[in-house]
């Protein structure tokens, strides 16, 4: 009989430490998000971002330290003692959009694509050979 793999867990935190979190190493995608609202959220050029689904992601300490921008099914969440953005809840509530620089251990899965790069900052030169999409990798549901 064949045993399962366990799950591999992998921690998030903050600046400063006070809010830290635990997320499954099951990323659905990885991309660099080049749109306006990434890049005022995080003051770059683009937002390296991982996504999962919501159950997948637990805070684990601080979370009466988050401060959320938006409504119940599309905001970020952020450390109101250092302002870091941890992550994004999109698509209805249903998925996050993990803030990859947020990860202390390492993803098993990485970027493989820009999108909105039809409004990314002119300022900036993409220098990879990631494929290139103008608006959302998938249309539908992406």
């Amino acid at each position: 009989m064949a045993t399962e793999k366990p799950d591999r867990t992998l921690i998030g935190s903050c600046q400063c430490g006070a809010v830290t979190y635990e997320v499954t190493d099951e990323f659905v995608y990885a991309v660099n998000c080049h749109c306006s609202l990434c890049r005022r959220a995080t003051g770059a050029a683009f937002k390296p971002l991982a996504g999962i689904e919501r159950a997948k992601l637990r805070v684990v300490t601080g979370e009466d330290d988050i401060l959320i921008f938006g409504t119940p099914d599309w905001h970020d969440e952020r450390c109101k003692v250092c302002g870091s953005l941890l992550f994004a809840v999109v698509r209805d509530g249903a998925f996050v959009h993990v803030a990859m620089g947020t990860l202390i251990d390492e993803p098993s899965i990485r970027p493989t694509a820009h999108i909105f790069v039809g409004s990314k900052a002119r300022w900036f030169i993409i220098t990879d050979d990631l494929p290139q999409h103008q608006e959302h990798l998938v249309e539908a549901g992406g």
